[in-house]
């Protein structure tokens, strides 16, 4: 039944519900109207009004001297400070329309948030009737608010199509239901291609594919809106080379968008060795996989890249980076010694391809010395200092199931299910584990402590044991609750943990995430494509976490080979994988692909010679070298993806082109030496800067324009050595494409 209400005036209507597949139901509300409720009318009349947004009276320190809970996560509080606290200035229970409550709520008196609704909105109303019955507070058996859906929650704009009202639908513990259009909140991820208005009604934009959402109390919900373009529209026969294709190609034919064709040999070959192991092909790779005519032989060379240490290398740094492997504070447990041997067992994990529900549940139920046991080193980087239970839940949260639990900690997540409980639930997983001092001063021994007692709630100091997000309190009387946390966190059930890992893998491959970021996972931020991420998902639980049998499936399907070259219906594409995505190369990787092209080792300091850039085990924490830290590599301070900044930049640019990074490498560099010595050609010559720089041999207008450059000195190596600086300084050298 739907819950009638003052605010709604009590009225008798049918609501039609329609879903995404077009099924209807109908629910009828009473005819007389229920008392003026607290919890279930007025706090949501502040919400709807923003005045307990994170912008007014529901800010940390509150007001103007008013302090309301944000969104209302804690209405006993909120009536307390509205009519306890100044006893007799919000509320006038002799004169209701006095109430300094509403009198600044519609501009009567000075106001800093202005007025919030006039004196005849049916807000006024019910705020007046509530003062009017006695500004009564609900009993503790009062229903709360158990759910939200948005009806349809789909909607298809053809071209014509004018704007579409949905129905934000409010469920509650005792089984009614209440439409809450005029109470939600609503927001649009892309106001460009669909616009939601105060009372629910989505205006479709431009063509395009985004969500919608409503929120009300701690719920967020979202519909997916299609804009669909004008004109004819025929699908082709598309190939597919496994469910990967499959399921692009069916949102892609659903949005009207043609996939671009497929990339070149030369293009693809670039792509996979980039993407694979960090590094460009050497002449010869290149020169042996063109020279393959087997119809597989993009399949067997994933294999073969797959098969290499240097795969372990990336993907080594890329979990450093999340993990902060640093050392360098051996007083904190943060120590060289023990930073090197966590990165060298994460790498052995990948190289022996260790099961990755294995490889983060040994990390996170460890114990052990941190010198002898590397991966208990998850409790000494992560909170780089000392110890502190709420940040490494945070970090294991955002690392695991991508999830950003700290939202939660002050207040309910303001765009997501997570509510404090959860939060201080999954802090009190870690609120044991303690780190003592071993005989060696950089040694520290991590093991749990039973008898700690679990997180205190924020709101009212109340213990709350461990407790999954959004799920059970598993019974850890006496026992380490971590391993009860790893089982649960790495079940194949677990869609959080199988999804963000597969998010991931795909993000490497694609320079996005289908959730994106892929550290990011909302409501209120869904995937791009939901039934392919959970495939992917179901896929690497299948195949037991074996993430390479996951790659394999992203890298042989035809999604991966398309071309970057956009077609006129994707090129505005930047989500739905219709064609590869232009990606700038990692610091690292962009290094070591320099000192690949001119067969010169790089060199830092304090380390052994001929260390690749990928290799260094504290990435860009410690290491001195101004091309790693201008092109933005990772500084291991935080778990966030975002550490590792891909975005050119003008300095990025000057450095190319002034700094000393490509000069001394092409100072020192015998490439261009040895192929004079060999009596190669002009044209040969130019075709093997192209190779070892862009992995293509050149076009023809690139030939008519350089070989004159050296045809009057065809032995002088310094006109080659220009050509080589101008291929390393190309846009086409810095990206991914």
């Amino acid at each position: 039944m739907r819950r009638p209400s003052r605010l709604l005036g009590g009225l008798v209507t049918t609501v039609t519900l329609l879903g995404a597949g077009g099924n209807k139901g109908t629910h009828t509300p009473d005819a007389s109207p229920s008392p003026v409720s607290f919890r279930l009318d007025i706090e949501p009349v502040f919400f709807r009004a923003g005045c307990n947004g994170g912008g007014c009276h529901g800010a940390a320190a509150g007001k103007d001297g008013f302090h309301l809970s944000l969104f209302g996560y804690d209405p006993a509080g909120d009536y307390w400070r509205l009519t306890r606290q100044i006893v007799g200035r919000r509320i006038d229970l002799a004169a209701p329309e006095q109430s300094l409550l509403l009198q600044k709520a519609v501009g009567t008196v000075p106001h800093t948030g202005g007025r919030r609704f006039k004196p005849e909105s049916e807000y006024y109303n019910t705020l007046l009737s509530w003062i009017q019955a006695g500004a009564q507070d609900d009993s503790a058996g009062a229903p709360q608010v158990a759910g939200l859906t948005l009806a349809p929650d789909k909607i298809v704009f053809q071209p014509k199509d004018k704007a579409r009202p949905l129905q934000a639908i409010a469920s509650y513990s005792d089984g009614t239901t209440r439409v809450v259009n005029n109470l939600a909140l609503y927001l649009t991820n892309n106001p460009s291609t669909a616009d939601i208005d105060t009372q629910g009604t989505v205006t479709p934009g431009k063509r395009g594919d985004t969500f919608v959402f409503a929120r009300f109390a701690k719920y967020t919900v979202g519909a997916e809106i299609v804009v669909l373009p004008p004109g004819k529209f025929k699908w082709p026969k598309a190939v597919s080379n496994n469910y990967v294709d499959d399921l692009v190609y069916a949102k892609l034919k659903d949005l009207r968008i043609l996939p671009s064709g497929l990339a070149s040999d030369e293009r693809f070959l670039r792509r996979a060795y980039l993407d694979l192991i960090g590094l460009p092909p050497t002449p010869e790779e290149y020169r042996m996989f063109m020279a393959d005519n087997d119809i597989a032989r993009r399949s067997k060379l994933i294999d073969r890249l797959l098969a290499r240490d240097e795969f372990a290398d990336l993907w080594a740094a890329k979990w450093a980076e999340g993990f902060k492997i640093a050392g360098g504070n051996a007083a904190y447990g943060i120590d060289r010694k023990a930073a090197y041997e966590y990165y060298e067992w994460i790498r052995d994990q990948i190289k022996r391809n260790v099961p990755l529900d294995q490889f983060v549940r040994a990390q996170v139920a460890g114990t052990g010395s941190n010198l002898r046991s590397p991966e208990v080193n998850l409790y000494t980087m992560l909170p780089a200092g000392q110890y502190d239970s709420k940040e490494v839940a945070q970090d294991v949260s955002q690392l695991f199931t991508g999830i950003r639990l700290q939202c939660a900690q002050c207040h309910n997540h303001p765009f997501d299910r997570w509510t404090q409980d959860d939060y201080y639930g999954f802090v009190s997983f870690f609120t044991g584990v303690k780190r003592k001092q071993a005989s060696e001063e950089r040694e520290l021994y991590i093991y749990n402590d039973p008898n700690e007692p679990p997180a205190k709630h924020l709101l009212d100091g109340h213990p709350v044991p461990p407790k999954f997000p959004g799920g059970e309190a598993p019974d850890v009387q006496g026992k380490d609750p971590r391993v009860a946390l790893a089982g649960w966190l790495t079940s194949k059930d677990n869609g959080l943990f199988r999804q963000n890992l597969a998010n991931r893998i795909w993000a490497q491959f694609f320079g996005r995430g289908i959730v994106e970021p892929v550290d990011d996972v909302r409501v209120s931020n869904p995937p791009s494509n939901r039934e392919l991420l959970e495939a992917l998902g179901q896929h690497l639980a299948e195949y037991n976490f074996d993430m390479r049998r996951l790659i394999r499936d992203i890298c042989n399907s035809r999604t991966y080979q398309l071309d970057s070259t956009p077609n006129a219906t994707n090129r505005d594409d930047d989500s739905q994988f219709s064609h590869a995505r232009l990606r700038r190369l990692r610091a690292d990787v962009m290094l070591d692909s320099i000192s690949e092209a001119t067969a010169t080792p790089s060199s830092f300091t304090n380390n052994p010679a001929g260390l690749r850039a990928i290799q260094l085990f504290e990435g860009g924490y410690r290491v001195n070298d101004y091309f790693v830290k201008t092109f933005g590599l990772c500084s291991r301070e935080s778990v966030n993806v975002s550490d590792t900044r891909l975005e050119p930049t003008l300095a990025q640019a000057l450095h190319l082109l002034n700094g000393d990074t490509v000069e001394n490498k092409l100072a020192h560099s015998t490439v261009i030496a040895d192929l004079l010595k060999d009596g190669r050609q002009p044209e040969e010559i130019l075709d093997a800067i192209f190779v070892r720089g862009l992995s293509r041999q050149p076009s023809e207008p690139e030939r008519k324009r350089l070989l004159p450059l050296v045809a009057a000195h065809p032995t002088d190596r310094k006109a080659y050595d220009d050509i080589l600086w101008a291929v390393l300084n190309s846009t086409e050298f810095a990206f991914n494409h």
